[in-house]
């Protein structure tokens, strides 16, 4: 994804959710979902991108085709290109979520200027399985870019492809947790057993919602939510809501202090819906609420 136009500065966030998520553990559960959601947006006079992972790009070009896309058609109008995630966005180095939010604020603005009506995409996310060098920042990316790019750009959306057979149940779980709409699962087909600890973006602010456990176990997790955190106060304090959780340990304090720690001078975490262990673990080691501001 090239281009020099920034849209970073665009509207106020958006409440439909652009940015969703699905699961599949066969081949043909795969070309439905790609198809379903790629043919109706060729209609509307989009753009049309696939990244492709553990999938040949010609493979992908032809479960389109038999679906009943006019490929040849699309692709000669410059509506539909298939990449591969090593040419796109693993091609620089190490994953960067900083350089991946510039690249969709640019992909978009360059489709627009090009004609289309706006851009959608579909990634295969099974390169996380992979020893990627930056594959542990995915959790943050995609925490960030419902605020950083989807809120942003209403012209664009984009569908995350989990492949059971290649990434755990657990970091599945988490992964899909991060987006605002449900996972969608194939019928019959069992969803991963709740992670133990989710996050996902606040849905009115700067920041983010955890449910379940912020302690060890989650530890994981917790990594992506305190890059997270670290990177989401623009114009304010960032905001993590609680009310959802039912545990929180030191090293979850520590999570957020370091969060806290890590914004821009002058800003804060203001944390509200605050179980009970984190005000006694706030009152017993002080020195972790520098930074933060609890609201009762």
């Amino acid at each position: 994804m090239t281009g020099s136009n920034d849209t970073r500065s665009g509207p106020a966030p958006a409440s439909a959710p652009n940015h969703v998520c699905a699961c599949y553990s066969d081949d043909r559960t795969w070309a439905d979902l790609a198809y379903g959601f790629l043919a109706p947006a060729l209609e509307r006079g989009e753009r049309l991108y696939y990244f492709a992972d553990a999938t040949d790009p010609d493979a992908v070009l032809a479960a389109l085709a038999a679906r009943g896309m006019d490929v040849a058609a699309a692709r000669v109008r410059g509506r539909l290109e298939v990449f591969t995630a090593d040419d796109t966005y693993l091609a620089a180095g190490p994953f960067d979520p900083d350089a991946m939010v510039g690249q969709w604020h640019d992909a978009t603005a360059q489709a627009l200027a090009d004609g289309c009506t706006g851009l959608r995409a579909i990634g295969e996310m099974s390169w996380c399985a992979r020893d990627v060098p930056g594959a542990d920042r995915l959790l943050e990316y995609e925490l960030r870019i419902h605020r950083e790019v989807f809120a942003r750009l209403p012209r664009l959306s984009a569908l995350c492809l989990y492949d059971r057979r290649l990434i755990p149940d657990a970091d599945t779980a988490v992964l899909t947790g991060a987006h605002r709409a449900a996972p969608v699962h194939p019928p019959g087909e069992a969803p991963p057993a709740r992670p133990p600890l989710r996050a996902l973006p606040h849905p009115h602010a700067p920041g983010l919602v955890l449910e379940g456990a912020l302690d060890h176990d989650g530890r994981t997790a917790t990594r992506g939510v305190a890059a997270a955190l670290s990177r989401m106060a623009d114009d304010g304090d960032a905001e993590v809501d609680l009310s959802a959780l039912e545990f929180v340990d030191v090293v979850g304090a520590g999570v957020l202090a370091e969060a806290a720690r890590s914004l821009p001078a002058g800003r804060s975490l203001r944390v509200s819906g605050a179980p009970p262990t984190l005000h006694r673990l706030l009152g017993l080691f002080p020195e972790l609420r520098a930074g933060l501001k609890v609201v009762r």
